[in-house]
């Protein structure tokens, strides 16, 4: 790691464990691949049943994202494609060097490069739980990019690691703690009280009562058989403390 690359690793863990939606992840992403002079990202997660929604996080800009989501270009994509059988970083450009691509895929790289998606370096991710993911660092060109991923290599695919399990172990869409469901609402202020906000602050953060997100938050301690907010918090610690 060169000098700078702990601090910016360091703080990117801390803005991972206070994330608790999108906008977050991206932000913490979008400020950590900044500081190693990556300026252009994206995070698929892919479904684990063929009928699913994949999860795109990036900072592409988002005619270009909805447009790839929109045509499930996550189906045909040479480098997602790639990334499910890698085991290992790899660079990729629109020539694809040694593989044969279709008229589709040929039609993807191009519209790509309308945005400035040129050419890339990609992270598979795997988990044990069988979820199949990529993180991707794009340019218009090579050189640069390249020459950060390459030196900062292993720190990335821990980085790309991290932001994976901690997007699957938050987005989800679980809302159990200790095996109790909680209500949409329950969950979302237990959410807000476990990073420190108090029942104001997260009423103007959701648009509702002091009163009404006092009653949610009473609704889960009693759920989840506990006397105190505190202890409803680290129940919900717990249920996210499982790493892949």
């Amino acid at each position: 790691m060169t000098k700078g690359m702990p601090l910016v690793f360091e703080t990117f863990l801390e803005r991972l464990s206070e994330s608790v939606d999108e906008t977050d992840f991206r932000e913490a992403l979008a400020s950590a691949a900044s500081g190693l002079d990556l300026l252009t990202f994206a995070y698929l997660s892919l479904p684990l049943q063929p009928s699913g929604e994949p999860r795109l996080i990036s900072n592409y800009p988002p005619p270009w994202t909805a447009h790839y989501l929109r045509n499930e270009y996550q189906r045909v994509d040479p480098v997602i494609m790639r990334a499910r059988l890698a085991d290992c970083p790899f660079r990729w450009g629109s020539d694809l060097r040694g593989v044969e691509i279709s008229q589709v895929q040929q039609r993807l790289f191009v519209e790509a490069a309308e945005f400035g998606i040129c050419c890339g370096w990609t992270i598979p991710i795997v988990d044990r739980r069988g979820r199949a993911a990529a993180m991707t660092f794009a340019a218009r060109e090579p050189s640069g990019l390249l020459r950060v991923a390459e030196r900062h290599e292993q720190a990335l695919q821990f980085m790309a690691t991290c932001f994976h399990v901690h997007v699957r172990r938050k987005l989800s869409g679980s809302r159990m703690v200790d095996g109790i469901l909680l209500t949409p609402r329950e969950y979302e202020c237990l959410q807000w009280a476990a990073r420190g906000k108090s029942a104001s602050d997260t009423a103007c953060i959701l648009g509702i009562r002091s009163r009404t997100v006092a009653f949610h938050l009473d609704n889960a301690r009693n759920k989840l058989g506990v006397r105190t907010k505190d202890q409803a918090i680290a129940l919900l610690a717990s249920s996210r403390s499982s790493i892949l």
